[in-house]
Parts: C-alpha cells; structure tokens; sequence
C-alpha cells in the first residue's frame, strides 16, 4: 500500500517547480502596469522560483483580460477577478490565501514599490531572522521620488495614531509593500477585516507583537498609470480598523456610521414635519408621514454612499434596495415604540425609555439592512 503513494520522479519534478515565492498584486484600472510589472519581476526573480497573482476588482479598463492574457503565456501568472466587492485589504487576503508558496509579497501594480528588494526579503525570511519583512519609509535609506509631501503628511500622522493607540511597535506600519510567511498568515487571517486599506497594520495590531519583523529601506518610485486605492473614505477606513481592534470587534465603525446616519436623519425628520405644519398648514398626519419618507430617503442615499459605500447600489438596484430600506425602518419603528412603552412601563422615565426605543430601532434596522437592502453576494 505505500508503494501507491510514493512519489515517482514527475511528482519530483513538479515539486522541484513549487513557487518559493507568491507575489500578491491587488489591482484597479492598472491596465497599462501589469505587464511593466510582470516583465520586472521575471528580471529580479530569475534565481528563484516565483508566481504572480493579480487581484483585480472588476477593473473598467479590463486589467484582468490583460492579466488572463499573460496568464495564457506564463503559468507563473495567475488572475483572481472580483466580482461585486471591493478594497485592497480584502483582495490581498484572498491573494494570499490562494498562493502556493511559503512566502508572500505584497505590493502595489502602480510601479511605486521597489521590486528590486524581493530577494533580499526572501532571504531574511528563509534565514529564520524574521516572519514579516516591512518595505519602510521611516528608517535610513528610504528615498521616494513619488511620495508627495501631503500624502506624506497624513501617512506620518496615521503612522503615530496606530502606533500609539494600538500599541504597534515598528515604524511603518502603514507600508502596503511587505512580505510573510504564509503559514504565519494563515493564523491571522481569521481575525483580519476584509475591509479598508491597510492591511498590512491589521496584520501587525493582531498579532499582537508576536511576528518577528524586520523593515528595510526601499526606493518609492513615482506612479507611472492607472489610479490610486486609496480615496476620500480612506481615513474612515483607517479610524475603523484601529476602532475594531480597539475594541476586540466590539464595535463596527459601519455601525456607528449608520447610527450618525440615523440621529441625522431624526433632524431632516422634524425639519420636515416642523416645515409641513408651519408653511403649508399641513395636517398632523400627512405632515408626519412626510418627515418620515423623506428621512428614510435621505438616510437611504446616505448610506448607500457613506456606510455602504463598498456594496454601493447602482442601477434598478437602488430602487429595489429604497423599497426595501422603507420596509425595513417602518418595522424598525414598530421595534422602537414597542421597547418604549414595555421600559416605561416598568420605569417611568421618559428619556430611559425614548433612548431604549430609539437602541432597539437603529440594531434592528441596521441588521436587517445588512440582510436584506445591502447583503453581500
């Protein structure tokens, strides 16, 4: 019986052909920098054996069709199209997760990380002298020729916010240029959020100081096509990943926003009903009905672009989605008058029991907007 699962000399050889190295690519509108990319790797990696994995969110220029192309050429290149989702965070854990060697690289499309540095990283990681190697941007020999001073600015400040609420040690926790050992990574990433941008301080904040971790300098070159991960929600993004580990998960920043949401919501609810009684001496329950419609309205939109904004509707997909979130505040309503009145029953306190009403509606409507209105498919 153990004849049968001895491996024979092709079973050798493929092994002998296993990448040492995975090289995770998260992409968006890159079209004209996968194949720079891909040529720059094949040139620095000639003495190790290595794959590529592109992970593209259904870019609109049709990075992944180029990416599918020089997959056909070169097996060492490999494409995971996303569909339906977004953010850098989550495509580099799936790329990671997909990848078949022990060490994992993690770096931009956009040319600005320093490919050049890859083998060196190998190296250290091979040795035994660390588990994460940082590409940093806050020690000696960092030079950037792409790195504008307001990018800069806000990266240094974010830098010190992690640092000191999060309690992470290295210097530049903010770097999306690094690499790991998979299996190392494979213990984390369970705990990661999928969400945001900067995966790389997640990565550091769960491991909670156990990941021996050695950052070296690189060259930060100047963007050469395609646009930017990062955009104006960025700093969102930022301050809920350090909220969530803050709080061990506790608290969502998606659920906060959604309650911020709400209480603005309450206003446009009252300025309209105030409006609608006073100017157009509207009856009390039209009037109120009109606060109401247009509050969910507005509430609606605001989280489709604010608090959901990376399963953002489009299309007839917010007509479907407004209709939805109508039915799902109406009971949400009936859920905060009932807990309003069972409180104040046992104790008559009008603002305990408003504030229980009120709770109990925003959890409700916020769950159920997830099931139903904003599910991910």
């Amino acid at each position: 019986m153990n004849e049968a699962i001895k491996p024979g000399p092709e079973t050798l050889s493929q092994a002998a052909r296993l990448p040492q190295l995975s090289v995770v690519v998260p992409t968006f509108n890159e079209r004209a920098n996968v194949t720079v990319l891909y040529r720059r790797l094949d040139a620095i990696l000639k003495d190790l054996s290595w794959e590529v994995i592109f992970v593209d969110d259904n870019s609109p220029d049709g990075t992944w069709d180029v990416v599918r192309e020089l997959a056909r050429k070169d097996s060492r290149v490999r494409c995971i199209r996303r569909i339906g989702r977004r953010g850098l965070s989550g495509a580099c854990i799936e790329g990671i997760l997909a990848s078949s060697a022990p060490y994992a690289a993690v770096m931009d499309a956009d040319l600005q990380h320093d490919e050049t540095q890859l083998p060196k990283m190998v190296a250290l990681l091979q040795s035994g002298e660390a588990e994460l190697v940082v590409g940093s941007r806050y020690i000696e020999g960092y030079k950037a020729d792409g790195f504008n001073k307001q990018r800069a600015g806000a990266s240094a400040f974010a830098t010190e916010i992690a640092r000191r609420s999060l309690k992470v040690e290295i210097a530049d926790p903010m770097s999306g240029f690094f690499m790991i050992r998979r299996d190392r990574f494979e213990q984390l990433a369970p705990q990661l959020s999928t969400q945001g941008f900067k995966i790389l301080l997640d990565v550091v904040a769960t491991a909670e100081g156990k990941l021996r971790t050695v950052e070296i300098p690189f060259t930060f070159g100047a963007r050469q096509h395609g646009e930017s991960k990062l955009d104006s929600m960025v700093a969102l993004d930022f301050l809920g990943l350090v909220l969530a580990k803050l709080t061990n998960d506790l608290i969502s920043l998606r659920f906060i926003l959604f309650a911020a949401v709400g209480g603005l919501g309450l206003l446009v609810h009252l300025g309209v009903l105030f409006i609608s009684l006073e100017l157009f001496k509207a009856p009390f329950p039209e009037a109120q009905a009109a606060g109401a419609i247009v509050a969910m309205t507005s509430n609606f939109i605001l989280n489709n672009f604010l608090t959901y904004r990376d399963q953002r509707l489009k299309g007839f997909g917010i007509l479907r989605g407004l209709l939805l979130f109508y039915l799902v505040c109406s009971v949400g309503l009936l859920a905060n008058v009932g807990v309003a009145f069972s409180v104040y029953d046992q104790e008559p306190i009008w603002w305990l029991a408003g504030a229980a009403g009120a709770l109990m509606g925003v959890v409700w409507n916020y769950a159920m907007s997830g099931l139903f209105v904003w599910r991910k498919r």
